[in-house]
């Protein structure tokens, strides 16, 4: 009976192991990708093919759809130069719920203009994100973004 209890001590430990390592990964991807977000590379690694985005705008679209803007507008090449983007991401009040192979995320995203003259015009957004790992790769297939109204 010791035996087993100790065995399902270890068991639960390694999977709490885990789920503190899946957290940690899905953290720093999602910095790791605001900070990039810029760049077309960051959106083709962080979407999954099938993605359904909903944004704060109430459209609905996927992971082509993002990615055919950097095609039709250049963005890429630009981005890649020595120019900031107008617009720098970052993520606050963090929350990451791992369920096995699913993962949950809900966030606070800021978007800071670079343009000192717009500094003072900070955007806030509420962003809910469903991530799924698919060959020990995690990648969001769902998203959710809702504009905060300025106070």
């Amino acid at each position: 009976m010791i035996k087993k209890l100790v065995l399902i001590l270890a068991l639960a430990l390694v999977a709490q192991s885990a789920a503190a390592t899946d957290d940690e990964e899905i953290t720093s991807m999602l910095h790791h990708f605001l900070a990039h977000s810029s760049t077309e590379a960051a959106h083709q690694s962080f979407w999954a093919d099938d993605l359904i985005y909903t944004s704060s705008a109430g459209l609905r679209f996927g992971k082509a759809e993002i990615l055919a803007g950097y095609e039709s507008s250049g963005e890429e090449a630009a981005s890649s130069s020595d120019e900031e983007p107008p617009m720098v991401y970052s993520g606050e009040e963090v929350d990451v719920r791992v369920y096995g192979d699913m993962a949950v995320v809900a966030f606070k995203l800021v978007g800071t203009p670079t343009n000192e003259a717009a500094a003072a015009d900070v955007l806030y957004y509420y962003n809910t994100g469903t991530f799924l790992k698919r060959d020990d790769i995690w990648q969001v297939v769902a998203w959710q973004a809702t504009k905060i109204p300025p106070q």
